[in-house]
């Protein structure tokens, strides 16, 4: 038969506590509420009479450290020496487990200018590390491309012909649709608010400056870094989780060389043609609007694109598109090559490839345009 537990108590004599009974789990519910309301009573000096206590688990030897508290505990073996050892023991180690847990954390409340200031100087450490990774890996990069020059063995021409084809070739669909529509749209809104001002026929001078020297080059741009940039991040940070570039370092290759250098050629070579085919679909699509709203014929329409436009708008454009070429291959391999290891690792780094190129293609497309503004080109 199970032998029956005796009533736990707790009872404030004037400056003395008498403890009796069992302090067992199954007293632990009356025991607690015992044990808060004697604390809110006990005089500043009082003595503690443990000499009826009957049985003692963990969860009354936590109860009764509370009410004994840490200068107590410490002074346990004077307080109560009737105290048998095994009991003295279990209630010190009780105490010890409890240290540091008595007392929540003070709640402090943040103020909010200074956790905002937190967070801007938290996002420019990350900016300017970003912006070291960056100009080290162009450094690798360069340095690589030097090197291989004067090694023609190590040239990948088969992996260079593949990425060009899965850039460029690829591409040429998507780049000549969006182009045509941009453009078209674009000589909808001049022929529309030109012509309220008798002047529309400078649509086709609007339709063929903007493609020529910014709409091509910015659009083709940013389609790379959504195709083809967030492609560069995903192949080479698979191939880092599943620990195939450690494989590559460990035969002797380097894994700039083999890697990063065809799909960066790749890209300075695809970026200019879908350029220039982004130019002449964009200007196209605007001849078809001119010539159905406005009815300026094809020959008109080139005519006055001839007198009116000069060549430099042209090599404007194109000459932006190897930069922004490069930046973006770049910037892809880099996220590529940070990742850790998992798939979320991966999906991370993917979307911060192509909010990196996305950001650095109009910063430096802005910039530009202020130079040459400021150079009369």
């Amino acid at each position: 038969m199970t032998e029956k537990q005796s009533v736990a108590a707790l009872s404030l004599e004037r400056d003395r506590v008498v403890v009796k009974g069992d302090w067992v789990l199954a007293h632990y519910s009356s025991l607690e509420q015992q044990v808060a309301q004697c604390r809110t009573k006990l005089p500043s000096v009082v003595s503690f009479d443990l000499s009826q206590l009957g049985k003692l688990d963990t969860a009354g030897a936590t109860l009764l450290t509370t009410l004994l508290g840490n200068e107590n505990m410490q002074n346990l073996r004077n307080i109560a020496p009737q105290l048998a050892d095994e009991r003295r023991v279990l209630l010190e180690t009780v105490a010890n487990s409890l240290q540091g847990w008595d007392a929540a954390p003070e709640q402090k409340t943040e103020n909010p200018f200074i956790r905002m200031l937190a967070r801007i100087g938290a996002a420019m450490e990350t900016f300017w590390q970003d912006a070291r990774d960056l100009v080290g890996f162009i450094g690798l990069t360069l340095e690589a491309l030097l090197v291989s020059l004067f090694r023609p063995s190590s040239w990948r021409i088969t992996s260079l012909i593949a990425n060009i084809q899965q850039i460029g070739l690829n591409a040429v669909p998507i780049i000549m649709l969006l182009t045509f529509l941009v453009g078209a749209v674009i000589a909808f809104l001049g022929a529309t608010v030109l012509t309220t001002f008798g002047a529309g026929i400078f649509t086709v001078n609007l339709v063929v400056i903007s493609f020529l020297r910014e709409f091509a080059v910015l659009l083709t741009a940013i389609l790379m870094a959504g195709r083809t940039a967030s492609a560069f991040t995903a192949q080479i940070g698979l191939m880092k989780a599943n620990e195939e570039i450690d494989a590559i370092q460990a035969l002797g290759l380097n894994p700039v060389e083999l890697l990063v250098l065809p799909r960066v050629l790749a890209l300075l070579i695809s970026l200019p043609m879908l350029t220039f085919i982004g130019m002449i679909s964009g200007i196209f699509g605007g001849l078809v609007v001119c010539a159905v709203t406005l009815d300026i014929p094809p020959i008109m329409f080139f005519s006055i694109m001839q007198s009116s436009t000069g060549i430099e708008h042209f090599f404007v454009g194109m000459g932006k598109a190897p930069v922004f070429a490069f930046l973006i291959a770049i910037i892809g391999c880099l996220e590529g090559f940070k990742v850790s290891g998992s798939a979320e690792s991966v999906g991370k780094h993917t979307t911060a490839s192509v909010v990196h190129s996305i950001f650095v293609v109009i910063l430096l497309d802005a910039v530009a345009a202020l130079f040459f503004m400021e150079i009369g080109w």
